[in-house]
């Protein structure tokens, strides 16, 4: 592990993990995408794609403001995250099931992308890094649009996979 002392060095090394983690997801959402039975929700990863790549631009301005190469560094927990979208894709389901698989792990993602750039805003905020943290406030705007619009999603998809033959567990109450 680095040696982290101040909190421009956190900045940094916040930036650094979503751009990496971004970079992931640029190569993960197509994936989810071509696996995604409902089209709103295959239409979601899609757009959510082409935002993703906006994301990663600004964080390779941030980092060009920083003076620092475009460059990333592993994101454990993207790694994570991207590992249990790649488990929903591989799921063995009924198609309506895999995708209230796959919205869930976006949403995890989603979650996970919004609290790091929400931090990392944070501490550009209390440096005077305005100009980084406008890039960040954009990208945690379009974060927040992108959750509100899987919730949406994963009201039909969710529904669509208790129709495809997912049971509601049976209680204690309910054996009795």
């Amino acid at each position: 592990m680095s040696s982290i002392r101040t909190l421009h060095a956190l900045l940094v090394d916040e930036i650094k993990d979503l751009y990496f983690a971004e970079n992931q997801l640029v190569k993960a959402l197509p994936k989810m995408a071509k696996t995604a039975a409902n089209l709103d929700l295959k239409a979601g990863f899609t757009g959510h794609l082409a935002q993703t790549r906006g994301h990663v631009t600004r964080l390779t301005q941030a980092l060009k403001i920083l003076g620092l190469p475009a460059k990333g560094k592993t994101c454990h927990a993207m790694l994570g995250l991207i590992a249990e979208g790649g488990e929903a894709i591989e799921l063995k389901a009924p198609p309506a099931v895999r995708d209230a698989a796959l919205i869930g792990a976006a949403q995890r993602v989603e979650h996970y992308e919004m609290a790091a750039y929400g931090t990392a805003r944070a501490f550009a905020e209390l440096l005077g890094e305005n100009q980084i943290a406008s890039l960040l406030q954009e990208n945690l705007d379009e974060e927040g649009a992108t959750n509100k619009k899987l919730i949406e999603i994963a009201s039909t998809v969710n529904a669509d996979a208790l129709a495809a033959g997912g049971q509601i567990p049976a209680t204690s109450k309910s054996k009795k």
